[in-house]
């Protein structure tokens, strides 16, 4: 229950085997770290065994890490969408540490992007990894978890917030999470005194290669160490098995345990973090709602935005600042549909020539198509508010090529002091 430096006199996990899904990085690899310095057995089932060409650390990589903590490892090639992988992997198991006594489903697919523009493949991605794969690695392991002393399932997935806000922007992301989420409040139910059923969700945003890619450069001081679940996970796989059926926030759960410093976890300490999906964030999320939103919020501004300006004005000196170069690094056509004050449908043109940004519609087809207040947009535009912030509280709403927009968020940073 206190940062993963803290030397644990009691070594809960010692000799307990943990199979976790997608332990060759991120999350699962922090996990599996925190219960091998316990002296745990940790099977890897992932499916990178070898190198990515982008992203970091292999099944056998994180085994040489869960080996030098103090843990024994099992690498096995796992791809959860592939029944047979994950029977032969739990079989394995089984036959080299005498059982398992954790399950964790960390495995996850994300793609944020609104029904008309989510490939079917995308969709049968997610669905496969996020539910069918929990669902079928839970039900391969639980024969074996019921013979353990103290069984746990833990799934990484969010309590499920029915607020419209969650679902408009990345539907099938949405559903393949929540059922994720009904896979723990099913079979708590089912398994009820036999193996503890549990969800773990980050209060903010975690700093993984994911994260990395839907944010891009410079996002990660924004974002908490994965040591924070790893610490959250390990509170909950030590408790008695009688613990079953919760929803769990890291944040929440620490500070119940008595942590106090949550420094220790951020990337950048002191720096503002983005709340994660799914968790209504501090704002008022009902007035988000109301058609007034915009209006709303600007009369709660202290002062406006200096020196933005209205709507017209902030597109007058994005025209000023821009270069040739930034037309050449990015090459796309964005369109803005503002709501509010200064509203309605205006672009900025970085593909053709030397650029240029104007009321109405582009000159050429939008590749990226952003709606927001016209209040947010220029609070988005002066850097008052990050755009992977916007978006992931629903105030900003994306259609298109994602990776452009993301670019969009890098071409900001630079314009910002002159705008």
């Amino acid at each position: 229950s206190l940062p993963s430096t803290y030397p644990f006199t009691f070594r809960k996990l010692a000799g307990c085997t943990l199979f976790i899904t997608g332990a060759s990085r991120g999350i699962g690899k922090a996990i599996a770290l925190k219960a091998a310095k316990d002296g745990a057995n940790i099977v890897i089932a992932a499916k990178t065994a070898e190198p990515h060409p982008t992203l970091p650390g292999t099944i056998y990589t994180a085994a040489e890490e869960i080996e030098a903590a103090g843990g024994k490892a099992l690498p096995c090639v796992v791809n959860v969408r592939e029944e047979e992988q994950i029977i032969s992997a739990v079989e394995k198991a089984v036959k080299t540490f005498g059982g398992i006594d954790i399950l964790v489903n960390n495995a996850s697919a994300i793609s944020l992007t609104g029904t008309l523009e989510t490939a079917t493949k995308k969709v049968n991605l997610m669905m496969d990894v996020n539910v069918r794969g929990t669902y079928l690695t839970s039900k391969a392991c639980l024969p074996h978890l019921r013979k353990s002393k103290n069984p746990h399932i833990l799934n990484l997935s969010p309590p499920m917030n029915l607020n419209p806000m969650w679902f408009k922007n990345h539907c099938a992301y949405t559903i393949s999470k929540y059922g994720m989420s009904m896979c723990v409040l099913g079979m708590a139910e089912e398994f009820r005194g036999e193996v503890a059923v549990n969800a773990l969700w980050p209060k903010t945003a975690i700093h993984t290669a994911a994260m990395d890619m839907l944010g891009g450069a410079g996002i990660e001081k924004q974002c908490r160490k994965t040591d924070i679940l790893a610490d959250a996970a390990y509170c909950i796989l030590t408790k008695p098995k009688s613990f079953t059926g919760n929803f769990i926030i890291d944040e929440v759960l620490l500070r119940e345990e008595g942590v106090k410093d949550f420094d220790v976890y951020a990337i950048a300490p002191g720096h503002p973090l983005i709340p994660d999906f799914f968790l209504d964030v501090e704002i008022d999320t009902t007035a988000m709602k109301q058609k007034g939103y915009a209006l709303k919020e600007e009369k709660t501004e202290s002062a406006p935005a200096k020196p933005s300006g209205p709507v017209a004005e902030t597109f007058r000196v994005i025209q000023g600042a821009m270069t040739e170069e930034n037309v050449r690094s990015t090459q796309g056509i964005f369109q803005f549909e503002l709501s509010g004050d200064g509203g309605g449908t205006w672009y900025i043109d970085l593909k053709n020539k030397g650029g240029s940004t104007g009321f109405g519609k582009p000159p050429g087809t939008a590749d990226v198509v952003m709606s927001m207040s016209s209040a947010d947009f220029v609070k988005m535009f002066t850097g008052k508010l990050k755009p992977t912030m916007a978006f992931m509280s629903g105030r900003l709403r994306i259609k298109g090529n994602m990776a452009l927009a993301m670019k969009l968020e890098k071409l900001l940073t630079q314009l910002n002091s002159k705008l």
